[in-house]
C-alpha cells in the first residue's frame, strides 16, 4: 500500500513531557501505519502509553520528535492551533467521560459542533444521527435526563456526524457497565462500517481488542505485539 491508502502513517515518534530538568519520556519511537478503512485496537495496560499514542495521532498532543500524517495530511511541525483546524472534519473522538456540555440537549451536543465548523445541514444531519443511534425521541433532553449509555450515545453521534474519515474511541465503555458497554461498542463498529471511517480503539480489554481487525499491544511507551486475530 502506498502511504495515501494510509489513515494513520505515523515514523519515529517520541513523547516527552515534564521540565526540561525532569524530562519523562512517554512514547519512545512508534512506528504505526493504519490502513483507511480498517479496525485496530491500541491495547495495554495503564501507563503503557497507549492514550498518549491516541493523542499525538488526533492531534490533542504534539510530537516531540518523528513524523505523524494522519488522514491525509501531515501533522509534523503543526502548531496546536494548526492541529486544531487539521482535526475539524478529519477526526472524531469518542471519550470515556462523554464529554456532554450539560446545559446544552441531545441534539445541541451533535449539531453545535458541526454548525461552528461551517455545515449548513448541521440540525438536520445531527438529528438523524441521533436517530441512528436509537435516540431520536430524546433531541431535546438534557446529559442529566440521560442514562450512562444514552449519553455515550450522544457522543458517538457527534464524533461520527460530520462524517470523518478517522474515528478515535478512548477507553468507550470504560464508565459503563458490562451489558451497555457491549451494546455501545456494537453501536460503534455499526456505524463505524455504515461511514467507512477508520476505527482506532484505545482499550486495556483484551476480548474488547479481538473485535477489532488489528490488534498492537504497547508496553513502556513502545510497541510490542502487532497481530490479527486468527
Amino acid at each position: 500500500m502506498t502511504i495515501s491508502d494510509m489513515a494513520i502513517a505515523a515514523r519515529g515518534v517520541t513523547l516527552t513531557l515534564g521540565s526540561a530538568g525532569a524530562p519523562t519520556t512517554i512514547l519512545k519511537g512508534i512506528d504505526l501505519s493504519v490502513p483507511a478503512g480498517t479496525s485496530v485496537a491500541l491495547l495495554g495496560a495503564s501507563g503503557s502509553g497507549k492514550s498518549s499514542l491516541m493523542a499525538v495521532l488526533s492531534g490533542l498532543e504534539r510530537a516531540t520528535a518523528g513524523e505523524v500524517r494522519v488522514a491525509g495530511l501531515d501533522f509534523t511541525g503543526l502548531d496546536e492551533d494548526a492541529l486544531a483546524r487539521a482535526r475539524r472534519g478529519r477526526i472524531g473522538i469518542v471519550l470515556q467521560a462523554f464529554h456532554l456540555l450539560p446545559s446544552m440537549t441531545a441534539h445541541e451536543n451533535v449539531a453545535v459542533p458541526m454548525e461552528l465548523a461551517g455545515m449548513a445541514d448541521a440540525w438536520p444531519r445531527a438529528a438523524a444521527e441521533l436517530e441512528a443511534v436509537g435516540l431520536g425521541h430524546r433531541l431535546t433532553h438534557l446529559p442529566a435526563q440521560l442514562s450512562g449509555g444514552e449519553q455515550q450515545r450522544v457522543a458517538i453521534a457527534r464524533a461520527l456526524g460530520p462524517r470523518p474519515p478517522l474515528v478515535f474511541a478512548d477507553e468507550p465503555t470504560g464508565n459503563l457497565d458490562v451489558t451497555t458497554g457491549t451494546a455501545i461498542m456494537d453501536l460503534l463498529f455499526e456505524r463505524r462500517a455504515a461511514t467507512e471511517a477508520t476505527l482506532v480503539v484505545i482499550t486495556h480489554d483484551a476480548a474488547l481488542a479481538r473485535r477489532c481487525d488489528r490488534t498492537v499491544e504497547l508496553s513502556d511507551g513502545r510497541i510490542v505485539a502487532d497481530s490479527s486475530p486468527a
